[in-house]
Protein backbone atom coordinates (compact mmCIF):
# COMPACT_ATOMS: atom_id res chain seq x y z
CA UNK A 1 0.00 0.00 0.00
CA UNK A 2 1.39 3.42 -0.94
CA UNK A 3 2.13 5.70 1.95
CA UNK A 4 0.78 9.23 2.08
CA UNK A 5 0.47 11.97 4.64
CA UNK A 6 -2.91 12.71 6.13
CA UNK A 7 -2.88 16.42 5.26
CA UNK A 8 -3.71 18.63 8.19
CA UNK A 9 -3.66 15.83 10.75
CA UNK A 10 -1.58 16.16 13.93
CA UNK A 11 -0.58 13.15 16.01
CA UNK A 12 0.38 13.93 19.61
CA UNK A 13 1.98 11.01 21.39
CA UNK A 14 4.82 9.80 23.52
CA UNK A 15 7.49 7.36 22.34
CA UNK A 16 7.32 5.29 25.56
CA UNK A 17 3.53 4.91 25.27
CA UNK A 18 2.50 1.47 24.05
CA UNK A 19 -0.88 2.72 22.83
CA UNK A 20 0.85 5.43 20.78
CA UNK A 21 3.16 2.85 19.21
CA UNK A 22 0.14 0.67 18.40
CA UNK A 23 -1.63 3.63 16.78
CA UNK A 24 1.48 4.56 14.74
CA UNK A 25 1.77 0.96 13.54
CA UNK A 26 -1.91 1.01 12.52
CA UNK A 27 -1.36 4.27 10.61
CA UNK A 28 1.65 2.79 8.83
CA UNK A 29 -0.28 -0.39 7.98
CA UNK A 30 -2.92 1.82 6.34
CA UNK A 31 -0.44 3.87 4.35
CA UNK A 32 -0.73 7.01 6.46
CA UNK A 33 2.34 8.95 7.52
CA UNK A 34 2.03 11.24 10.50
CA UNK A 35 4.98 12.62 12.37
CA UNK A 36 4.55 12.39 16.11
CA UNK A 37 4.54 15.56 18.18
CA UNK A 38 5.86 14.72 21.65
CA UNK A 39 2.87 15.44 23.87
CA UNK A 40 5.12 15.71 26.94
CA UNK A 41 7.18 18.59 25.53
CA UNK A 42 4.64 20.16 23.16
CA UNK A 43 1.13 19.50 24.48
CA UNK A 44 -1.94 20.54 22.47
CA UNK A 45 -2.93 24.17 22.89
CA UNK A 46 -5.66 25.19 25.33
CA UNK A 47 -7.86 25.95 22.29
CA UNK A 48 -7.43 22.40 20.92
CA UNK A 49 -8.07 20.98 24.36
CA UNK A 50 -11.22 23.12 24.72
CA UNK A 51 -12.46 21.80 21.36
CA UNK A 52 -11.70 18.24 22.46
CA UNK A 53 -13.56 18.74 25.73
CA UNK A 54 -16.60 20.09 23.89
CA UNK A 55 -16.48 17.34 21.28
CA UNK A 56 -16.04 14.52 23.80
CA UNK A 57 -18.79 15.92 26.02
CA UNK A 58 -16.79 15.42 29.21
CA UNK A 59 -13.42 14.99 30.78
CA UNK A 60 -13.23 11.20 30.98
CA UNK A 61 -11.98 10.73 27.42
CA UNK A 62 -9.52 13.61 27.69
CA UNK A 63 -7.57 12.89 30.86
CA UNK A 64 -4.96 10.16 31.32
CA UNK A 65 -6.13 8.66 34.60
CA UNK A 66 -3.43 5.98 34.61
CA UNK A 67 -0.46 8.35 34.54
CA UNK A 68 1.80 9.57 37.31
CA UNK A 69 0.80 13.21 36.80
CA UNK A 70 -2.85 12.35 37.44
CA UNK A 71 -2.00 10.27 40.50
CA UNK A 72 0.14 13.11 41.85
CA UNK A 73 -2.69 15.65 41.48
CA UNK A 74 -5.31 13.24 42.71
CA UNK A 75 -8.71 12.45 41.23
CA UNK A 76 -10.51 14.67 43.73
CA UNK A 77 -8.39 17.71 42.85
CA UNK A 78 -8.85 17.15 39.12
CA UNK A 79 -12.62 16.75 39.50
CA UNK A 80 -12.79 19.93 41.59
CA UNK A 81 -11.09 22.04 38.91
CA UNK A 82 -13.23 24.35 36.82
CA UNK A 83 -12.97 23.74 33.08
CA UNK A 84 -10.57 26.65 32.56
CA UNK A 85 -8.16 25.44 35.25
CA UNK A 86 -8.53 21.86 34.02
CA UNK A 87 -7.62 22.84 30.44
CA UNK A 88 -4.66 24.93 31.63
CA UNK A 89 -3.42 21.96 33.69
CA UNK A 90 -3.59 19.71 30.62
CA UNK A 91 -1.85 22.29 28.45
CA UNK A 92 0.90 22.65 31.06
CA UNK A 93 1.49 18.90 31.50
CA UNK A 94 0.95 16.74 28.43
CA UNK A 95 1.25 13.61 30.57
CA UNK A 96 -2.23 14.43 31.91
CA UNK A 97 -3.72 14.04 28.43
CA UNK A 98 -5.01 10.70 27.19
CA UNK A 99 -2.74 9.46 24.42
CA UNK A 100 -2.63 9.41 21.54
CA UNK A 101 -4.32 12.72 20.86
CA UNK A 102 -5.14 13.01 17.16
CA UNK A 103 -6.42 16.02 15.27
CA UNK A 104 -7.87 14.58 12.06
CA UNK A 105 -7.71 16.27 8.63
CA UNK A 106 -11.32 17.46 9.16
CA UNK A 107 -10.45 18.96 12.56
CA UNK A 108 -12.16 16.26 14.62
CA UNK A 109 -10.20 15.20 17.68
CA UNK A 110 -9.72 11.60 18.79
CA UNK A 111 -8.25 10.66 22.15
CA UNK A 112 -6.87 7.23 22.88
CA UNK A 113 -6.72 4.59 20.17
CA UNK A 114 -9.98 2.94 19.28
CA UNK A 115 -9.49 1.37 15.88
CA UNK A 116 -13.11 1.69 14.75
CA UNK A 117 -13.09 5.46 15.44
CA UNK A 118 -9.78 5.90 13.64
CA UNK A 119 -11.05 3.94 10.62
CA UNK A 120 -14.18 6.11 10.52
CA UNK A 121 -12.19 9.36 10.78
CA UNK A 122 -9.24 8.55 8.54
CA UNK A 123 -10.22 5.86 6.04
CA UNK A 124 -13.85 6.49 5.17
CA UNK A 125 -14.83 9.38 2.92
Amino acid sequence: MASHAAAGAIFYGYKACGTCRKALAWLKDHGLELPMVDITTTPPTPDLLRRALAQEGGRSRLVNTSGQSYRTLGATAVKAMGDGVFLQALAADGRLIKRPFLVTPTGAILTGFRQDEWEQALLRP
